[in-house]
């Protein structure tokens, strides 16, 4: 698994090495669903996900196994290296994405006529501050490549709650006595910014639900659907500038008309949304105006938006019948986000602002690079010691099956079964197999009729045929020998010493 699928290798083109790449960052990267489907794939982004194949510190482009995995021992878990794993990180992002709803909750529900920010207000806008340069880091590691959909659509969110902060702070600029007006007035602004997100804060809880099937089929099916839906609006957009080319021509052929600029592009923007405006054209350039608003009206409501609810059914139809393959490449795509570009010492957002003002900046610059390295981990040590005390939990309880599974012969990520749990109900003790004679036979029995998937069945088969026909041939040669008849010769000596004996 460390060779083949996550040691990274580079190919000659044009007499350049390209950039170095395994086999599970090039299958996500082309969307191979049939190679990320795959059982043996998809144990290597568990064991990726669970955090027990880990990059190596020394060389973040070699993977190395996690050692400590079948301790039992409870402290050696508690280790601020393990928030690495994947499991871990996204666990602490649900976490401070539901805190930062439930902040944006009591914000929005409690709405401080004196303008002045509250204790709820000043950790949402933190926390916002975090979020923005945790995404203003990795666009400059990365580049353009980092940019996406919940890229665009988180940066827009933090973009309102900014214009909404920056509100607030011209609010607080003005007296409540001198410029009571002018405070309200941007109060309300400010609140009306944050009103009007609230719809994203729930949209982005999605972005971190997708490690569960549910969540994550539906979002692969919207995503598709927003790639279909581009070919709808390209088209709607040359019909509306053609129509809209004519509806000014008449327009300005006719100066005295009632119609304006806001009533004429709320008229076909209602049509878009299937409440065309009928009335409003009935007096524009008659007999043309009207004429020219219902070809506009069919042309949308009758053939434009037929073809999206096409579109639309065909994407779905497309990807629910992949469905459990879509979602592990949704999977896989996740857990490399993690894996790909980890970083040295993991201070999830908004915790970043710990490690930018608290480390980076007055300690970074000046400290050798092996005290530095401990300063971060005892600090991650304390900010994640509450997550430490339960993730090291888990592991210890977890490397007690792993331990249970190596003694089975099992994998380590193998779990009990049905079967398994009425054997144990019954008195039939797995943890001693070898120690009870009945056992032991049992387990003999069992592994005798496992099957040799690594050699053909037909030779199997043969190989089998020649035992028996072997079996049976020294039964008859010690058959023989006790009745006093030799074994028959090969060849024909066996027919000469007939004859012979004949004329004896």
């Amino acid at each position: 698994m460390l060779e083949v699928l996550l040691k990274r290798y580079s190919i000659l083109r044009d007499g350049e090495p390209t950039s170095p790449a395994n086999v599970i960052e090039r299958a996500v990267d082309l969307h191979a669903l049939s190679v990320i489907g795959s059982a043996g794939y998809q144990k290597c982004i568990r064991y990726l996900w669970q955090g027990w194949l880990c990059q190596d510190d020394q060389d973040p482009t070699n993977f190395i196994e996690y050692r400590e995995r079948n301790n039992p021992s409870y402290w050696s878990h508690f280790n601020p290296d393990r928030l690495r794993a994947p499991v871990y990180q996204n666990a602490v992002q649900v976490f401070f994405s539901i805190l930062y709803l439930v902040l944006f909750t009591i914000v929005i529900n409690t709405v401080n006529p004196t303008g002045d920010l509250d204790v709820a207000e000043c950790i949402l806008y933190g926390m916002t501050l975090g979020f923005i340069l945790d995404e203003v880091t990795k666009f400059w590691k990365v580049g353009r490549f980092y940019f996406g959909f919940w890229n665009a659509f988180n940066s827009t969110l933090y973009c309102l709650l900014l214009v909404s902060f920056v509100f607030r702070i011209v609010a607080l600029t003005h007296s409540k006595d001198v410029d009571n007006e002018t405070r309200n007035y941007y109060n309300q602004l400010s609140y009306n910014f944050l009103a009007f997100s609230a719809p994203m804060f729930w949209g982005r809880l999605l972005l971190y639900l997708d490690t569960y099937r549910f969540f994550g089929a539906m979002l692969v099916v919207l995503k598709v659907m927003m790639k279909e839906s581009l070919i709808f609006f390209a088209l709607l957009a040359v019909v509306i500038i053609g129509f809209l080319q004519g509806f000014v021509g008449m327009d300005q052929a006719d100066p005295d008309n009632n119609m304006t600029a806001v009533v004429l592009l709320q008229g076909m923007a209602n049509t878009v949304l299937q409440n065309p405006s009928f009335s409003e054209f009935q007096t524009f350039a008659p007999p043309f105006g009207i004429l020219l608003y219902y070809l506009f009206t069919f042309v949308v409501m009758v053939v434009l938006l037929n073809i999206l609810i096409a579109l639309y059914n065909s994407a779905y139809e497309d990807i629910t019948g992949n469905a459990i393959n879509e979602y592990m490449g949704l999977f896989a795509h996740r857990t490399l986000q993690y894996v790909r570009a980890p970083d040295e010492n993991v201070f999830i957002a908004p915790l970043n602002l710990i490690e930018i003002f608290c480390l980076i900046i007055p300690f970074e610059w000046w400290m050798p690079s092996d005290r530095y390295d401990k300063l971060n981990n005892y600090v991650m040590g304390i900010i994640y010691s509450p997550l430490l005390l339960v993730t090291a939990l888990l592991e210890s309880a977890n490397a007690q099956r792993i331990r249970l599974n190596r003694r089975l012969g099992e994998e380590d990520d193998d779990t009990q079964e049905e079967w398994e749990n009425a054997a144990e109900s019954a008195g039939f003790d797995f943890k001693r197999i070898d120690d009870n004679p009945d056992t032991g036979a049992w387990d003999k029995v069992v592994t005798k009729t496992k099957p040799n998937v690594e050699v053909d069945q037909c030779v199997l088969e043969v190989r089998e045929l020649k035992e028996q026909v072997r079996q049976l041939t020294q039964l008859v040669n010690t058959l023989m020998e006790r009745q006093g008849i030799s074994a028959a010769p090969a060849n024909g000596e066996g027919q000469a010493s007939q004859e012979t004996n004949g004329n004896a």
